[in-house]
Order: C-alpha cells, then structure tokens, then sequence
C-alpha cells in the first residue's frame, strides 16, 4: 500500500495548519505514488510553506508628522488621544509614514487611523478609507439664481436618511457603469444598491448646502455625502480580504489595520472595485445638482469636486489613505483640478482652497472642521435647553433644515471644533491656500431620523 503523507504528520512536525496545507499535500503524495521517499514529499510539502509572519515595526520608529495644536483642554486631551492611536498604528508592519491634521479626532479602538488621519503604505487597508468609501465634496455655480430658490429645489430634489430611493422614485445610473460593476466580482451584486441609493446622500454630517461666492456672489449648490450602500458592501468585503491576509501575514497586526496586497489577483479586483465606487459617487453627487438645475432651468457655470476618504496612489507606489483628509498633491486623479473644498459647519463658510503639497502633511489637507466630544457627550453637554433653544441660537441668520423633520443637535455648529482654529492652523501649518469661499445662506441635512423609531418608541413605552 503506498504511504500517504497526512496534514497531522504536517502539523506533528511543528508546522501551522493553514490554506497552504491543501495543495502541499497533494503535491507531496504525487512524490509518494511516484516512488519518491518519504523526505522527498516532505520536502515538496514544505515549498508551500507561507513565508515567516511579518513582525510589527518598533515603537516609534515610524514616525508621523503632528499637523495640529491644542488651545485649551478639550483639544488637549483630544491630541492626546489621537496621538496614542497614531503611535499603535505605526507599528503595522507595511507603513512607511503618516501625519495627522488640524481637524483629527479619534475614530474607534486605539490603533484606529483617526479622522484626519493620513497613512503611506506598500498595501491596500479597506478599515483606512473607512465604511464611507469615497465620502466627498461637490460643488456647482448657479448664475442668476436666487439661494432661496435653489435650496427650495434641491430639497425637493435630493433625499436623505436610511435607506434608498421608493420604487417607483428610483434614479438608475448609467449603463455602462453598471456594465462596470456587473464585470467586478467584489460589485457584481451590488448592483441593485446601487441603484436604490443613486440620488441619495445618507444621514451623519452629509449635508445639501446653499451659498454665494464670496468671490462673486453667484450662487453655489455644495453636497457632502459617501458611497451609500455599495460603498459599504465593499468595505465589508474589502475587510474580509484583508483579514485573511492578515492571519496569514501578520497575525499580530491589529484587525482594523489588515492589509491587502497591492500586488496580488486580490490587491488588483479592490482597487478596481474602489475606482468603481469612486465613478459611482461622483455621479451620485452630480445627479443631485443636475436635477436641481434642470427643476430651476438653470444654466452651471462651473463645478469641480473631490473625495476625502480614499486611497490614493503617488508615483512612489504607495498608496496613500486619507480618512477625512482632503488631497492637495497635484494630478491627485485623473479628473482632479487645481481646487479643492473644505466645509466646517453649517454656520461657516465652505472654503475653496488650493493645495500646497505640504511633506509634512503626505500631500493632504483638513477635510473639515472635526470633533472634540462624540456625538452622545456633545448631546449632554447642552443639558437644560430644548432642542429648539439650541437650534435657534446656532442656527441665526442662516436657513437650516432637516429633512426627517427633526432637529439632531450633534450636527449643530457647537458639536464641532472651532472653525476659526482649524482655518488659523490651515495657514500656519502651510497645507493649503483658501482662495475663496462659499458664504453660507442655508444647509440641509437629514436630521434625527431614529428620534421616531418604532424601535425608539416601544423602548420608551
């Protein structure tokens, strides 16, 4: 009877039981049905062997650059905790350098890249460009057309909160990016979300904003929002990938940090798969203000946009992660122009800056104004007036709206860092140059859209 070499014989030999044991096995009892000896199978086995776990870097020994400064405790301690995690980050074994901006706030677990956060690496890591794949800024110039009527519009026009379009209301994409889709395993059944959500722009700190150039005075339609559904399905596929590279690579790299390899048949399909997404947001944004023009027969004089969580490749072969950090490199994409956009609140100016390519920022600039306190401290932290007492005082002089129809005080002026700050350190870090601004006249944004959940309800009956 010919011996047969088993995956216990394999594991007895102190070996870790992996994927690989598959096709080491079957290649070694070739050997073994051949007349090879038992050492000449091992042998055989052996060669599928993965390489040695890549080890984390040392604390500290790579760096990042520190874009941000605290004026009083609340910053403090915000630094603080940003630091740690940028510190634990580090340590994955694929990063080559980071840097933190003006408007950084921690975002989950320590080692989580923050918000505001921006990571070199030789791989690919999906929990680095976050759930919102593609979160991004859009603005179109409306000549001749009155903030009032075009804020009317495009809240007739646009639809926020959980959730897609109705049947029946549903905007459908292009075909050929659907085609697109239908050709990327990672996206191929996505497509009904993303057909659903087309039109869409979610709930959180998206928003639908209406101002005048400062420059000008003409009117602009600025909108904030992600990748919806598809962008999120991708995450979870693109976190999965990594984690099995990760149990296979380095098992002691954190898992919010697993990576994939760039050069590899999975490394290809997502990256492939993110520029989809990217398409598909783009034109997401760009339905939203060509329905507005086309409701207010309007003409568009001029638009540009860019994203603010992505990854981006530089001619160096990293890719760069931005999570909430704006790109100020030249030719950031192929359909990047010179400008870029800034929001802080929905009582502030949008800013239009340009980048200056900072080192010490990678090439990125803030992508906002960022947060000090999570949404439930900021909520306590206004206790002893209404909800509608903090709306009016945060809110004057500008229309503010909320789609579900009920105020949410987290996305209120207050919850965010100081907008004055953040721009001061914009300058004095040397990250980008504003070279105009949006002056707010009213905001859109989706509103508490739990605070009537039937879920809600029953747990307060």
């Amino acid at each position: 009877m010919t011996e047969i070499l088993s995956g216990q014989d394999l594991i007895d030999a102190g070996l870790r039981q992996g994927k690989w044991f598959g096709e080491a096995l079957a290649a070694a009892n070739v050997v073994l049905e051949q007349g090879g000896t038992q050492a000449e199978a091992f042998a055989v086995a052996l060669s599928f062997q993965p390489a040695p776990s890549v080890p984390l870097h040392a604390p500290g020994t790579v760096p990042f650059f520190a874009n941000i400064e605290a004026d009083n405790a609340d910053e403090l301690a915000n630094v603080a905790a940003v630091t740690s995690s940028m510190n634990a980050l580090m340590r994955t074994p694929v990063i080559k350098a980071g840097a933190i901006m003006p408007d950084a706030c921690p975002a989950g677990p320590l080692g989580t890249i923050p918000v505001g956060g921006v990571v070199a690496s030789e791989a690919i890591h999906p929990g680095m460009h976050s759930a919102d794949i593609c979160c991004s800024m859009a603005i179109s110039i409306f000549p001749g057309v009155k903030p009032l009527d075009l804020l009317d519009t495009v809240q007739a026009a646009t639809h926020f909160g959980p959730g897609g379009r109705p049947r029946g209301q549903q905007w459908k994409p292009a075909p050929e990016l659907l085609a697109r889709f239908d050709n990327n395993r990672l996206l191929k059944d996505i497509i009904s979300p993303a057909i659903e959500h087309f039109g869409t722009q979610g709930d959180g700190n998206h928003f639908a904003y209406v101002g005048t150039l400062k420059s000008t005075g003409e009117t602009a339609l600025v909108t904030h929002h992600g990748s919806r559904a598809p962008g999120a399905r991708l995450y979870s596929k693109g976190m999965k990938l990594a984690e099995q590279h990760r149990r296979e690579l380095s098992p002691e790299t954190l898992q919010q940090n697993a990576w994939i390899p760039a050069d590899s048949p999975d490394g290809d399909i997502y990256w492939e798969a993110l520029q989809l997404i990217r398409a598909w947001t783009k034109a997401n944004h760009l339905a939203i203000h060509d329905a507005a023009a086309e409701a207010l027969s309007a003409k568009v004089a001029d638009r540009f946009w860019n994203e603010h969580n992505f990854v981006f490749r530089k001619t160096d072969g990293l890719f760069y992660h931005g999570k909430g950090a704006t790109p100020a490199f030249d030719n950031w994409a192929d359909d990047a122009t010179e400008l870029t956009l800034i929001p802080l609140n929905m009582a502030e100016p949008v800013l239009i800056v340009r980048g200056k390519n900072a080192p010490h920022g990678l090439g990125f600039s803030p992508h906002g104004a960022g947060r000090n306190f999570s949404r439930t401290q900021h909520k306590r932290m206004q206790a002893g007036r209404t909800d509608a007492e903090i709306f009016a005082a945060e809110t004057a002089g500008i229309d503010a709206r909320f789609f579900m129809g009920t105020t949410d005080i987290s996305e209120l002026p207050s919850a965010y860092k100081n907008a004055a700050a953040v721009r001061r350190q914009i300058e004095s870090f040397g990250l980008a140059e504003v070279v105009d601004e949006v002056i707010p006249f009213g905001c859109i944004m989706a509103g508490d859209w739990e605070a009537n959940a039937p879920w809600r309800k029953k747990r307060e009956r």
